[in-house]
């Protein structure tokens, strides 16, 4: 018995098709946002509750300037794909293809207005 229709038989995709590459691709952002998340926090942190000069001056700096950039770049695009693979599994038809487009654009409208963010500051 087999669960592979013919077409995929011939192009040797089988069901998932992308599955793997995925997987991976979350795996390594996750490792990227484990290295990421306290060098943001502790770049981050200490300008909490600071005047606005104060803040500015600092994330004009390259260093934090990139590290913040960094951490909204991997981090919208980690939840663009995990949002992604959770419609899919839970969502079907129009909906999940309206939900879709929905966070992808979501995402990187957000990651964008964050690096415009940044640097209009740091430039």
């Amino acid at each position: 018995m087999s669960y592979l229709t013919d077409l995929k038989r011939a192009t040797g995709t089988g069901s998932a098709r992308d599955g793997t590459q995925r997987h991976w691709w979350m795996t390594k952002s996750s490792v990227g946002l484990l290295i990421l998340t306290p060098l943001f926090v502790f770049t981050f942190g200490p300008m909490l509750g600071q005047p606005y000069d104060a803040v500015v001056a600092y994330f004009a700096r390259p260093f934090p300037s990139i590290v913040a950039a960094l951490m909204i770049v991997v981090g919208f695009m980690h939840f663009k794909n995990g949002i992604k693979m959770v419609i899919e599994d839970y969502s079907h038809g129009f909906t999940r293809e309206a939900l879709i487009v929905l966070t992808t654009c979501l995402s990187y409208g957000a990651a964008a207005t964050g690096l415009f963010a940044i640097a209009k500051i740091a430039l």
